[in-house]
C-alpha cells in the first residue's frame, strides 16, 4: 500500500478516535449544568464586512457553511486524484465499489421515505440517512491492525468517496434554495478566472485562494449551499503541476489538509452539532418516524444496499470479491458502512434548516443510534470473520 493510503488511514483512524470525544463531549455538555454555555458558545455572532457585502451569522453556521466547504475541498481533491489516477480510474477498479455505494445511497433513502411517507416536511429528509462518515468508519476497521486484507480498506474508501461524490449531488439537487443570479454570475466568473489559472499552470496557490474565497462566498450568498463550492474549486488545482516546492500541487494541498480536517474541522462540526438534550427522551421520540427512519435506514439500509448489490455483482461475473477478503468480512464493512454520522448530521442541517429544533433532535438522535448500532454489529460481525479464519 503506497504512504499516501497509509497516511490518509491513520488520520482517519486518529480522526475517528477524535471525532468520539468530541460528539461525547457536546452530548455531556448538553445534558448538564454546562448546557447553557453550550448553546451560547455555538450562536456567538461573527461578522464580516468588507464595503456594503456582509456575511453575519452565528458560530455554528460559520462551522457548517465555512469550516465544513474546507471538508468538500478536500473531498474534491481526493475524488479528482482518485478518478483521473487512483482506485477509480478503470471500469475494473469502480464496479464494484461504485455499484456498492450507490445501493447504499438508494435503500436507506427508501427505507426513510417508507417511514415518512405521511409528513410533507419530514420526508424533505430523505437522504440524511444515505451517507457514510469516512472517518469514523476507518477509525473502528483500523481498530483491527493489518489483520484484515488491504484490498477491504481500499473497498471502503472508494464506497466512501463515491458516497461523497453522491452526497454532493443530492445537496446541489435538493438542498439549494431562492438561487441569486448576480452571485451565481459572480461564482461563474470566478471558476472561469480558476479554469484560466489551471489552463496557465499558475503554480502557486495564493491566487487560487483568493479567487476561491470569492466564489464560496458568491455561492455563500447565491441559494446554493457554499460547502459545494469546495468541492468545485478543488477541481481547478492542478494535478501534475508542480510548486515552488517541486511537489505535485494536488497532492501538496491535499496532505497539508488532511491533518487541519481531521483533527479540527470535522472534530469541531461534531462538537457543534452532536449535542442532544435527553431531557425528555423516550418512547415518544424513539418512536418518532424521522428518529426511526435514520437509524433503520443506516443500520439496515446500508446492510442491503451495498453487499446486496456486491453479492449480485459477484455472482454474476461482473467484479470480484477484494483480494484476500471473505464474504463474511465484507458483509461486515457493509455494515460499518451505516456509520453516517458527519455527513448524515450535515444532510440534516440542509433538510430542516427552517424547521422547528424538535426535527434536528429527531435527526441527531436517529443519526447516532443508527451509527453506534451499526458501529457495534460491524465490529463483531468483523471479530466473528477473523476468528474463522483462525
Amino acid at each position: 500500500m503506497t504512504k499516501f493510503y497509509r497516511a490518509m488511514i491513520q488520520h482517519d483512524a486518529a480522526g475517528g478516535v477524535l471525532l468520539v470525544l468530541a460528539a461525547v463531549l457536546a452530548m455531556a455538555m448538553a445534558n448538564s449544568a454546562m448546557q447553557g454555555w453550550y448553546e451560547s458558545f455555538l450562536n456567538i455572532p461573527v461578522t464580516f464586512a468588507f464595503a456594503d457585502f456582509n456575511i453575519s451569522k452565528p458560530l455554528l453556521l460559520w462551522v457548517n457553511d465555512g469550516l465544513m466547504a474546507i471538508f468538500f475541498f478536500l473531498v474534491g481533491l481526493e475524488v479528482k486524484r482518485e478518478i483521473f489516477e487512483g482506485h477509480l480510474s478503470s471500469f475494473d477498479q469502480v464496479v464494484l465499489p461504485g455499484v456498492g455505494a450507490i445501493a447504499g445511497i438508494a435503500a436507506p433513502a427508501l427505507i426513510y421515505t417508507w417511514f415518512n411517507q405521511g409528513d410533507a416536511i419530514g420526508i424533505t429528509g430523505w437522504a440524511i440517512p444515505s451517507a457514510t462518515d469516512i472517518a469514523f468508519a476507518l477509525g473502528i476497521f483500523s481498530l483491527f491492525g493489518n489483520k484484515l486484507p488491504v484490498s477491504l480498506k481500499l473497498f471502503l474508501l472508494s464506497v466512501a468517496i463515491i458516497d461523497d461524490i453522491g452526497a454532493i449531488i443530492i445537496i446541489a439537487l435538493f438542498y439549494s434554495q431562492d438561487l441569486s443570479t448576480l452571485s451565481l454570475s459572480v461564482a461563474s466568473i470566478g471558476m472561469v478566472i480558476l479554469f484560466c489559472f489551471n489552463r496557465l499552470k499558475v503554480n502557486l496557490i495564493a491566487p487560487y485562494l483568493i479567487v476561491g474565497l470569492v466564489v464560496w462566498a458568491a455561492v455563500l450568498k447565491s441559494g446554493v449551499h457554499a460547502t459545494l463550492a469546495g468541492f468545485a474549486i478543488a477541481w481547478f488545482i492542478p494535478m501534475k503541476e508542480l510548486n515552488s516546492n517541486g511537489h505535485p500541487m494536488l497532492k501538496e494541498m491535499e496532505h497539508g489538509l488532511q491533518p487541519w480536517v481531521a483533527f479540527l474541522i470535522l472534530p469541531l462540526f461534531a462538537f457543534a452539532n452532536a449535542g442532544v438534550s435527553l431531557q425528555g427522551l423516550g418512547v415518544e421520540m424513539l418512536s418518532n418516524p424521522i428518529t426511526v427512519g435514520i437509524a433503520v435506514g443506516l443500520v439496515v439500509g446500508k446492510q442491503l444496499g451495498i453487499f446486496g448489490s456486491c453479492w449480485l455483482v459477484v455472482k454474476s461475473g461482473l467484479a470480484r470479491l477484494p483480494e484476500g477478503a471473505t464474504w463474511l468480512q465484507l458483509y461486515g464493512v457493509s455494515i460499518l458502512c451505516g456509520i453516517g454520522f458527519t455527513m448524515s448530521l450535515f444532510i440534516g442541517t440542509l433538510a430542516f434548516e427552517n424547521q422547528s429544533e424538535a426535527y434536528m433532535h429527531a435527526v441527531k438522535v436517529g443519526v447516532l443510534l443508527g451509527s453506534l448500532v451499526s458501529a457495534i454489529i460491524g465490529a463483531t460481525i468483523i471479530i466473528k470473520a477473523q476468528k474463522k479464519q483462525q
